[in-house]
């Protein structure tokens, strides 16, 4: 794995750039008025050529923080993140600081453009929640303060804020195992995505351990939203599929598949189970309730939003917090059909 720094250089680099020594720089920015203009000047164009984050007492006017932070995130219209914003939002106002939520559309030069806002100063940090980073970032040695939140990005070595998709895949599954459901079919988010790849295989994890052979054909890609799901179940007609039971890799699809099993005269739970993953309002709102793998998006906000100020604030580097998923059972999911056991 490559390990990027989110470390910024040090002030033993600016003070090399400038001319002066360390105690200087120190001055230059804690007490810019005990230091001569020019040197001033020199310490403060170090500064921004180094990209050195002064800390919270060695900002002056000049290179004053924004108190603000970015939020980016796959899909802004997408309700699973408003608890995740309310979260954040809620840690930053107690720390001093606000948030702006920014849309990564799956765009590489959306996502440069962000990361380059916190390197030029105007954010101080950035919390990602994208699925993808692109290769030119990768390849940095240095990065402005980055936390990942519930994301995997293969290569780099960033703070994360996580929880175990596997593992909760695979629950999901042997829910509807225990149930007696044997044909369990697959809506997963778009591959090779990380996180639907976590996903999928959880699902055949879960399936492996109830002694129930994988079908290709009953496993889908999507890509999250709820034009996925009806799509899905179009798709499986199309194979001729025949199953009892869906996990869907999001809620969004879950309900999307829901609808579209609707439409064409199949009952959810009679005829086909469904289990979601997310459990965003939409999953209490549908008719029957969504069972679903419950995420605590508040807190994981929260947690995203304090691994920032520790970077901010120069505290050392902080580490990576797992959170904890739990199976929430509502109505949408029962044994299946008499004629399919």
């Amino acid at each position: 794995m490559q390990d990027v720094s989110t470390t910024a250089p040090t002030i033993a680099e600016v003070a090399r750039l400038a001319g002066v020594s360390t105690a200087t720089v120190s001055r230059a920015l804690a007490q810019p008025e005990k230091v001569k203009a020019r040197t001033r000047e020199r310490v403060i164009e170090a500064v921004k050529a180094t990209g050195f984050i002064p800390n919270a007492q060695a900002r002056n006017l000049r290179l004053q923080a924004t108190r603000t932070v970015i939020l980016l995130v796959r899909d802004i219209s997408n309700p699973f993140y408003l608890e995740i914003y309310k979260g954040v939002e809620e840690a930053a106002i107690d720390a001093g600081y606000k948030v702006l939520m920014g849309d990564a559309r799956d765009d590489d030069e959306r996502i440069l453009r962000y990361v380059d806002m916190v390197r030029e100063r105007h954010a101080d940090g950035l919390i990602l929640m994208v699925g993808r980073f692109p290769e030119l970032l990768a390849k940095r040695s240095r990065l402005p303060p980055i936390v990942v939140a519930l994301e995997r990005l293969p290569g780099l070595n960033l703070p994360t804020v996580k929880i175990d998709n596997h593992a909760a895949a695979r629950s999901a599954v042997a829910h509807l195992a225990r149930l007696g459901h044997r044909r369990i079919a697959h809506i997963a988010g778009p591959m090779p995505d990380p996180m639907s790849v976590d996903r999928r295989d959880g699902y055949l994890a879960g399936l492996a351990d109830a002694g129930i052979a994988a079908d290709p054909d009953l496993v889908v890609e999507g890509d999250f939203g709820l034009a996925a799901g009806r799509a899905a179940i179009r798709t499986l007609a199309d194979r001729g599929a025949s199953y009892t039971a869906i996990f869907a890799a999001s809620d969004q699809m879950a309900v999307g598949a829901m609808g579209e099993l609707r439409a064409r005269g199949r009952h959810v739970p009679d005829d086909v189970s469904v289990v979601g993953f997310d459990d965003i309002v939409l999953a209490e709102a549908v008719e029957p309730q969504l069972t679903t793998i419950h995420q605590p998006r508040r807190e994981i906000g929260q947690a995203a939003m304090a691994l920032l100020i520790e970077q901010l604030s120069g505290r050392g580097a902080p580490s990576d917090l797992t959170l904890s998923t739990r199976l929430i059972e509502r109505a949408s999911a029962a044994v299946p059909p008499k004629q399919a056991r």
